[in-house]
């Protein structure tokens, strides 16, 4: 294991986010974007809203941060609003992963929660991005059930585009 494979996993995690975003999401009607779903987390602004609080709430936790309030969805109605915090959370993800060092992976930085304080970093991390694929794949299944043609996810086609 080192800090570069997690480095490029979250290059993946990031890029799938800008490829929904600026494909999809950027796109929608507001009413698309707001509409009550009984799936999930609901709408396709309260998916996004979520993805981005569990990105900060983990790497908050991981660099020492007071945890904060997760967002509520009914709070970001401007997607711009959205697009900017979003990429207030992601420097922070990329700030934290830059200084990334091979042997903090098998540390286990949670101090101050009881349920999480024996994660090693490297499960944290690969809980991360695992849970943002998941949701993207709602978000995916979501947008093709209001008519959009949408993409694969696969890690493999990033890793084709990243040799």
């Amino acid at each position: 294991m080192n800090a570069d494979a997690f480095r490029y996993l979250f290059g993946y995690h990031f890029s799938e986010n800008h490829k929904i975003w600026n494909a999809y999401i950027s796109s929608l009607s507001y009413e698309q974007f707001i509409d009550p779903v009984e799936y999930s987390h609901g709408s396709i602004r309260d998916q996004i809203v979520h993805i981005m609080n569990v990105d900060e709430i983990w790497f908050s936790e991981l660099r020492g941060i007071d945890q904060i309030e997760p967002y509520i969805p009914v709070g970001f109605d401007d997607r711009s609003a959205i697009r900017h915090h979003w990429d207030g959370i992601e420097e922070n993800m990329r700030d934290y992963l830059a200084h990334l060092e091979d042997d903090q992976l098998l540390t286990k930085p949670i101090t101050n929660n009881d349920e999480d304080k024996d994660l090693i970093l490297w499960q944290v991390l690969l809980h991360v991005v695992n849970h943002a694929t998941d949701h993207r794949a709602q978000l995916l299944r979501i947008l093709h059930d209001v008519g959009v043609k949408t993409h694969s996810q696969d890690l493999i086609f990033y890793v084709y585009e990243h040799q």
